[in-house]
């Protein structure tokens, strides 16, 4: 039996600890990895996790292609994978994203997604976000892309960026439903009442 496979482009953006934690959660999962990593994505996981972390990054994946690749295997429809996160996703993929330009092999994958009806997330790293941002964020949900921005859920009180990290890693590996859910949940406390819950948290007397 085939194995799941997903693609994960890192692109430039700042968040380079964003890859390192998806694809923890797809090598969990036992999920195969097609990686694209794109150059100024090298330059910040070096910044950002260390000189190591492209070693680790590429050591998780089952295959790894160069960005100037076109004629990778990820770059036809007709290779079957699950879906594409893009983790960080820089305005600059986003745009050529939304805009379909296949520039390179990341930009080129994700539109494969697009066209093939296929999961794409986009973890859109920046602010604040310039008009020009908002409409490819909009251009690309339009095509079928789920922009998630990578932020944290603050109400799990995580304590650490690698907590910050793996929830939202988790959240966009759910998005692809290709493997049952990782994401921690929020638990209210469904034994108070809500009204006194919420006034005891504000003080109310």
């Amino acid at each position: 039996m085939t194995k799941t496979r997903v693609v994960l482009g890192v692109s430039g953006a700042s968040g380079a600890v964003l890859s390192l934690a998806v694809a923890r959660h797809l090598t969990s999962a036992d999920i195969e990895i097609d990686l694209v990593v794109s150059p100024a994505a090298r330059l910040t996981l070096a910044q950002e996790c260390g000189p190591d972390a492209l070693k680790e990054l590429r050591q998780s994946a089952t295959r790894h292609h160069a960005p100037a690749d076109i004629g990778a295997s990820i770059a036809s429809g007709s290779v079957p994978v699950s879906g594409m996160i893009v983790a960080p996703c820089s305005m600059r993929s986003l745009g050529a994203i939304a805009h379909g330009l296949d520039d390179n092999l990341l930009t080129r994958a994700a539109g494969v997604q697009l066209k093939e009806r296929r999961p794409l997330v986009l973890l859109a790293r920046e602010a604040p976000l310039t008009l020009a941002h908002l409409r490819n964020m909009t251009a690309a949900a339009e095509m079928g892309a789920i922009i998630l921005p990578p932020v944290p859920a603050f109400y799990l009180n995580p304590v650490n960026i690698t907590e910050i990290a793996d929830q939202i890693a988790a959240r966009a590996v759910d998005c692809l439903k290709v493997c049952a859910p990782a994401a921690k949940p929020w638990h209210p406390e469904t034994e108070a009442d809500p009204v006194e819950r919420f006034e005891s948290k504000l003080h109310i007397p």
